[in-house]
């Protein structure tokens, strides 16, 4: 793990949560981008060495909307950055960790992303992210 990347929280609005981090929190925002395969509208904050990533489902069968329906708006995952995604997942399998992707999936700024399963991790969705390398 190299570092805390970003801190992910669910909302229904994302235009709405977005003026309370810039307008309230006084936080830079950073782009926003739609990831297809994950069926979310994602904005980002930057916040010291990582940022605060906001995710709004696109559609109703989004495992965020399913998120937001049992759980409601919050805090949905921690993201680690490694070096080597498939390296990293052997890794912790081999520790007894247990995925939701058995193998590397795109997430958003071109990067490969894996999450483990909240059971494994006290109950924390922790996603392991590489970034798209030049």
């Amino acid at each position: 793990m190299k570092r805390l990347d970003h801190i992910a929280v669910a909302v229904r609005d994302l235009d709405e949560a977005s003026r309370f981090y810039r307008e309230v929190l006084g936080l830079a925002g950073s782009g926003e981008e739609t990831v297809p395969g994950q069926k979310v509208r994602v904005g980002f904050f930057s916040a010291g060495d990582a940022s605060i990533e906001l995710v709004q489902p696109t559609s109703p069968d989004s495992p965020v909307a399913k998120f937001l329906q049992t759980r409601g708006p919050g805090l949905h995952h921690l993201a680690f950055e490694v070096d080597d995604l498939e390296a990293e997942m052997e890794r912790l399998r081999s520790k007894g960790a247990s995925f939701i992707d058995a193998k590397p999936r795109p997430g958003s700024h071109a990067s490969l992303v894996a999450f483990l399963h909240p059971k494994c991790s006290g109950g924390v969705l922790v996603e392991l992210c590489q970034k798209k390398r030049p």
